[in-house]
């Protein structure tokens, strides 16, 4: 795989619906941007609310007045009270508008129209095909334009407005042929390219114009291009027959519609093809109402005058502003790149077509946590980290994934599948097993002395014999793209399975239960929970519970769709005598810690805000099942349990507020666990690592090394290597020694000074550039 299949990816880009129109501009015959014209009333900003007007509308003055909005019956707010009165939205930005619309007039071209009628679609359709080049005579059977609107009454319609308007026919080329009523086609036929009928649909043969009739007497009419049977007469205008009553806008529509169907007549185009969508149809928008308050509909005090800037800004700001977004709403990351995910799904595919140059869509490709939640809740299951998934195998196979990204979660995958912390063993006394509990390689760093206890307990509840494996299940290699060493890590893991003797797995992890049921399914696992809830606590869990105590549960994103984990995890919290709190999003919408695809090593920065925006969402303590989700919780100020907290720990306060391990400990942790039970449980002695170099580090450099994902064993290499090779700088002033050390993608520098038998750290930092001689 080396690009990403473009049919694949339209397919998915098609799924995201924030592109598509609001109803009112999808139910429009014309599409005015009637969303636009809100946001810009509830700024007072007229002249960018007339410039969306009048982009769609010719005669934005008479039409601002008495258009019949066949809008309002699609817009969302009738779900809710009543729709907006767009036509007061309209007016005002016209009455208010002091800016002209600049006129282009292109090169004239040979072809000519001829237009019947000089009324609202007749005038629009030779605007429109003006503004082409192409040249147009409209024959207009009285002395002046605009047809019927003539007839409005005055207080609705000022005359002085309708000449306004129509002030724009004579600044193209347009002959206007007054009194000039049109008995038969031939003429016209001989001297014109093609001739529209603006005057409506209900025309007959008592013209005897020579088209053919349908058996209504009326002529033969496609809706779609409005063309006649004969090829180069077109008819339309005053009555459309979806509205079954004159309409001012859908008359303009026809006149657009005629205007293109001839465009396409005289460039050999079909007439019909991709058409669909120019009339009004029915929106894939999708927009939450939930929680909208009802709110009346501003009434104008002047009804002829139309609503003052007080009441506009009022009834432009009852608009909804129809979007989508649903999924940028709930995500952090998706919020921040300050787009929605079609957009993204095309910076992806752009960012994995660059040969040469700058791939600037990596940090966002990187930065997905991978948890599914933007799929169940975007209305068309588009899943944004699938996407990002992909690309970032696609980067790896063809070299271009920045080697430092996931630097540190690999290298420590690797470490916990190390001889210094993976174990394989059957329980002692026995040569096979029928279980074998895999806590997973961070229960291990984060809470040790729980996989111990929990091994014990299984050992004594459990016939046949359970065993034991320590190590990681592959994810972060899954999650940077590395296929070829997520691969090889399942391998060697069902190597080791299968020397125990292909027993059932328990494991504790929700990740690790997840990856083997989607790429191990022949290796049968059940999760810790599910077993606990079906066999029984430890002794003594539920006297240890604080009684009553309510707490908010976090459910982990891998469990997003299992059901009976979240249950069991709930029902388990009832047994040990817990109230449960459910926060916003939980069990099927629940969100991720910020752990997931690697997003903390990604990018910090979205990272914290998922944490910070999870942790705020309610005032209790929080439990979670997974130990990511705990010790991020934690690490940010929010008391959280896990779920073993109070199974084993009988839920002490200190635990809620314990801080996870660094990263250095995390590590040791693992290292020591297997230590531990290799010492007691399998009663062999285990020789002790020494260290190259003794090695102190104050507080405040620890905290630095924290967060810059610097290890003490890195800088304990980094001083080894400098004082064995004597390759290092000495700063004359300070009299520190600075040296550097680059074990794989990343270079370690150090700061420190010789004390005692040692050497204390000053500073330690470290860069992605190669270092040469």
């Amino acid at each position: 795989m080396d690009q990403m299949d473009q049919k694949l990816l339209r397919e998915r880009e098609s799924k995201c619906i924030q592109e598509n129109p609001p109803g009112c501009t999808a139910g429009c015959p014309i599409h005015v941007d009637a969303r636009g014209m809100a946001k810009a009333v509830q700024k007072e900003d007229y002249a960018t609310g007339f410039a969306l007007f009048n982009r769609m509308v010719p005669f934005p003055g008479i039409i601002s007045r008495i258009c019949d909005q066949p809008c309002r019956q699609t817009c969302k707010r009738n779900e809710i009270d009543e729709s907006i009165f767009i036509k007061g939205l309209e007016q005002i930005c016209v009455d208010n508008n002091n800016t002209a619309p600049k006129l282009l007039l292109p090169k004239a071209k040979s072809q000519k129209v001829a237009i019947v009628g000089a009324g609202l679609s007749g005038l629009t359709a030779a605007l429109e095909l003006s503004r082409k080049g192409y040249k147009v005579t409209v024959f207009e059977a009285t002395d002046r334009l605009g047809g019927s609107i003539w007839d409005i009454a005055e207080n609705k319609l000022p005359r002085q407005l309708i000449h306004n308007d129509f002030e724009i026919i004579a600044k193209f080329p347009i002959e206007i042929r007054y009194n000039t009523p049109i008995s038969d086609l031939d003429s016209l036929s001989a001297e014109y390219d093609a001739i529209y009928l603006a005057t409506g649909f209900q025309l007959t043969d008592n013209s005897d114009l020579g088209l053919e009739l349908a058996s209504d007497g009326k002529i033969k009419v496609d809706l779609i291009s409005l063309a006649t049977s004969n090829n180069k007469v077109f008819t339309g205008g005053s009555l459309r027959r979806e509205y079954g009553h004159p309409s001012p806008i859908a008359s303009i529509a026809d006149g657009k519609t005629v205007a293109i169907s001839i465009d396409r007549l005289f460039q050999n185009a079909s007439l019909t093809a991709n058409r669909e969508k120019e009339g009004p149809y029915e929106t894939a928008l999708y927009t939450n109402i939930k929680g909208i308050k009802p709110e009346a509909m501003v009434i104008a005090g002047d009804s002829a005058g139309g609503y003052s800037k007080t009441e506009a800004v009022q009834e432009a700001n009852r608009c909804l502003l129809c979007e989508c977004q649903e999924c940028v709403k709930a995500c952090e990351y998706l919020a921040h790149y300050r787009g929605y995910p079609k957009r993204y799904a095309r910076e992806v595919y752009n960012n994995l077509s660059i040969v040469m140059g700058i791939h600037h869509a990596n940090n966002m490709i990187n930065s997905c946590s991978l948890c599914g939640l933007c799929e169940q809740i975007c209305p068309g299951n588009l899943d944004m980290g699938e996407i990002c998934h992909e690309a970032r195998k696609i980067m790896v196979s063809k070299g271009k994934m920045p080697p430092s990204t996931h630097d540190f979660a690999l290298r420590d995958m690797q470490f916990s599948n190390s001889e210094a912390c993976a174990l394989t063993r059957n329980q002692p006394g026995t040569s096979s097993s029928e279980w074998v509990f895999y806590p997973g390689c961070q229960l291990a760093a984060s809470s040790p002395h729980y996989v111990q206890q929990m091994y014990s307990f299984l050992c004594e509840k459990l016939g046949g014999g359970v065993g034991l494996l320590l190590g990681c299940c592959g994810a972060p290699a899954s999650w940077a793209g590395q296929e070829a060493v997520f691969q090889e890590t399942r391998n060697n893991l069902e190597s080791n399975w299968r020397s125990l003797g292909s027993p059932k797995i328990i494991t504790a992890c929700p990740t690790c239960l997840s990856l083997f049921k989607h790429d191990s399914p022949d290796m049968p696992v059940e999760n810790l929970w599910t077993l606990l809830e079906r066999i029984g606590l430890p002794e003594g869990s539920s006297q240890l519970a604080k009684t009553q105590q309510k707490l908010a549960i976090h459910d982990s994103c891998t469990t997003r769709h299992d059901a009976e984990i979240q249950t069991s995890v709930r029902n388990l919290l009832g047994r040990l005598g817990y109230q449960i709190e459910e926060l916003p999003l939980s069990r099927e919408t629940t969100v991720c810690c910020g752990y997931g695809g690697l997003m903390l090593y990604a990018n910090q920065e979205i990272a914290h805000k998922v944490i910070d925006r999870r942790i705020n969402e309610s005032e209790l303590d929080y439990l979670a099942y997974c130990s990511m989700c705990r010790d991020n919780f934690s690490s940010q100020g929010k008391r959280t349990y896990h779920l073993l907290d109070l199974i084993l720990g009988g839920g002490q306060e200190n635990l809620a507020a314990q801080a996870g391990p660094g990263y250095s400990k995390r590590q040791e942790n693992r290292a020591k666990l297997k230590q531990t039970l290799l010492r007691e449980v399998w009663g062999e002695e285990v020789a002790q690592p020494q260290a190259e170099v003794k090695v102190t580090i104050p507080a405040d450099v620890l905290q630095l090394m924290e967060d810059r994902r610097i290890l003490v064993d890195d800088v304990t290499n980094v001083i080894a290597q400098a004082e064995s090779s004597g390759n290092k700088l000495k700063d004359a002033r300070s009299g520190r020694y600075i040296a550097y050390f680059k074990p794989a993608s990343v270079t370690y520098w150090v700061e420190y000074l010789p004390q005692a038998d040692g050497f204390v750290v000053q500073n330690a930092y470290c860069h992605r550039i190669e270092i040469e001689g």
